[in-house]
This record gives C-alpha cells, structure tokens and sequence, in this order.
C-alpha cells in the first residue's frame, strides 16, 4: 500500500521547538510542512523568515498567522493534515501566576480547540502535544540535602510517568488539564495521540529569557557580559535535553505509533544529562571562556528543587535516548550565538513580568 503523503501540522511552528522540527521536516522529508502561530514570542518572526529561506520555491511550506484560541482556523487547518504537532503554549510559570486567565486561555482552551477539531475531521491524524514536568508539582522529595553546588536526594532516581500530578501553578493547572483531555480523547475518539512530559530543552534558534530557556539565557548573558538573577540558591537541578535529540523522540513516537497512541511520556536527558545552575555557570566559563555574573533573589512560585526525567518508557517502546549532553548543547548555543549575535541582541535577556513578579514576593536581595 502507498503510503499517504505527509502534510505536517505545527501549530506554534515559528517558535524554538516548531522551527527546528519544520527545518528537520523540510530539509530530511518530502513532507508538506504548515506553520501556524501568532508570533508573539520575541524573535519567533527570525525563525520564520529562517523556514522561508530553506523552503525556497518549493511551495513546501504553507504559513497561517492565527491565534489557536480561535476556532474557526484551527479546524480549517486540521482538515488537511495527516500529523499535527501541537506546540503552542503560554511557556512561562512566572506569566502564568501574574496573568493566570491568558495561560489558561492558550494552554488549556486553546488545546480543546485542537483537539475538537481533530475529532471532528473525521481522518484521525496523528497528533504530538507537549506537556511539562510541572505537572509533578516539587515532587515531595523528602530526602535533600546540599553540597556546594547542587541539591541530591539518595532516594530519587529520576521522574517517572507514575509519578502522581501535583499542580503548583496556574501553568502546571493548564498544562496538566490539557494533557488529560489529550489522553481521554485519544481514548474515548480513538485518536493517534501522544502526550510528551518534557524537561529542559536547549539549543539553537532558542530566544532564552529570564523568564523561560533558562539555559539559553545563561549563556548568552555570559557571550554578552550581562549579569543575570539566580532566583533560589543555584542549587537547583535539571536534566537538560538538547533540541536535536527532541526532535528525534517526535519521529520516534510517530514511527511506532500502534505502540505509542495514547501514552504519555516523560522526556528529557535524564541522570546522565543534569545541571545545577551553579554547574551550568561553571561549565559556560569553561566552554567559552565567559564568566557569567550573577545575584540571587527568592525562589519563584513552583520552582522545583530537583527534577530528572525517567525516560525509560519511552526508550522501552521506540529505541529512544538522548545523544548530545549537555556541554554539546553549550556549544551549539554558543555557536549560534556567533553566527546570530546581532539578532540575538535584538531581543530583551530579560522578562519584565518576572521583575515585576520578584517585587511583589519581596523584592531582589542585595
């Protein structure tokens, strides 16, 4: 049987995760690619000129400048996709605790608006939704302890899909909301769906704030000689996975799709791959030769103290596993870093609604 020609959905598809899977669509696969996205992230409208140069005149990219909170395009854009990655979100907790009805708006009645319209299509596409590990809440973890630079519990081994929801925030509210309606209308509608619980992702084409993408934001602070806020003591840790490695996991799930539909997975680079923010800060000056400086602030709304995915289900069911840790994933910043200062420069290092949150909850110490 002839396989059916792909046409690629990515609702979000002008942001850091939606552009790097298009040019992984356009430049690996014949497949059709549809961007639809609001522009409203700073940079986002690079990313889109980026994806209109590598499609060239090959009519391969279609581009629909839409809100997902508006129904009506979302459905005529469903019609005729045969994947969908649902991409986009309000990403930020701090945004979500000083305007909770936009997060809840985007994250959680704007993925019904997906998921309807799927359901109503009539040809069941396969659709990918990204969640977050703020689902799990601070995890309850009841065995830390401190060394210099990082937070360690002997007790914890990493974060896995049984790990029960505990919603600290109106972002990990919406996001969890969104990814059970994604799970009981794969269940009850019988669609190809696939929930991934995601950790930190890093790597080019990021515009990283103090707000979200913390990584990257550290380390063009570092390349640009601007102080930055360690909001909590540093000792904070994740597991970082680098964006190429995502993108293989997105292919993963869809290749196996009559093992993976309705599942939900945790993703991220796991134990091997972890970072405190005092480490990641050690590892930049020793990568780039930049010494990023810093102060610290209370610890923000939601913030876990240590989070490390267990990936083991979905290694288990598709092969997968993270390839590029992490002082790769520095590099590839750093290098996009050169090749896009300017651009890079163009946009604010800093989110002006974490500043102003921070004031609210006591204000930046000395």
């Amino acid at each position: 049987m002839t396989e059916q020609p792909r046409s690629a959905l990515i609702f979000g598809g002008a942001g850091f995760i939606g552009s790097n899977l298009a040019y992984d669509l356009l430049t690996k696969t014949e497949a059709r690619v549809h961007i639809f996205d609001n522009l409203t992230r700073a940079g986002v409208h690079h990313n889109l000129e980026w994806l209109r140069q590598t499609a060239g005149a090959s009519s391969r990219l279609q581009i629909t400048l839409e809100d997902v909170r508006n129904s009506n395009p979302v459905e005529k854009a469903v019609a005729q996709a045969t994947e969908i990655y649902h991409l986009a979100a309000q990403v930020a907790v701090t945004s979500s605790v000083t305007n909770p009805r936009h997060d809840f708006e985007v994250n959680l009645a704007g993925t019904f608006n997906v998921l309807d319209a799927v359901r109503k299509c009539g040809h069941k596409p396969f659709l990918l939704f990204t969640s977050t590990n703020k689902v799990y809440g601070n995890l309850g973890l009841t065995g830390l302890c401190a060394t210099e630079t990082r937070l360690t519990d002997s007790n914890y081994s990493g974060t896995s899909e049984e790990q029960p929801l505990d919603f600290h925030s109106p972002y990990g509210c919406s996001k969890g909301g969104a990814d059970q309606y994604v799970r009981d209308f794969a269940r009850i509608y019988k669609l190809p769906a696939v929930v991934f619980r995601m950790s930190c992702i890093a790597g080019p084409r990021q515009f990283g704030t103090e707000d979200q993408g913390w990584v990257a934001h550290f380390i063009y602070s570092a390349l640009q000689r601007q102080p930055i806020v360690v909001f909590g003591d540093g000792r904070q840790v994740r597991d970082v996975l680098c964006i190429h490695d995502l993108i293989r996991a997105f292919e993963s799930v869809r290749r196996n799709i009559s093992v993976t539909a309705g599942q939900i997975y945790n993703v991220g680079g796991g134990m091997a791959n972890t970072v405190s923010l005092l480490e990641l800060i050690d590892r930049i000056e020793a990568l780039t030769g930049h010494r990023l400086e810093y102060m610290l602030d209370e610890c923000r709304p939601g913030d876990q103290p240590i989070y490390v995915t267990n990936y083991a289900k979905l290694h288990a069911h598709t092969g997968w596993q993270p390839e590029i840790d992490v002082s790769q994933t520095i590099m590839l910043l750093q290098t996009f870093w050169e090749a896009n200062r300017e651009l890079v420069a163009q946009h604010p290092l800093v989110a002006i609604e974490a500043f102003d949150l921070a004031g609210e909850i006591g204000g930046r110490a000395a």
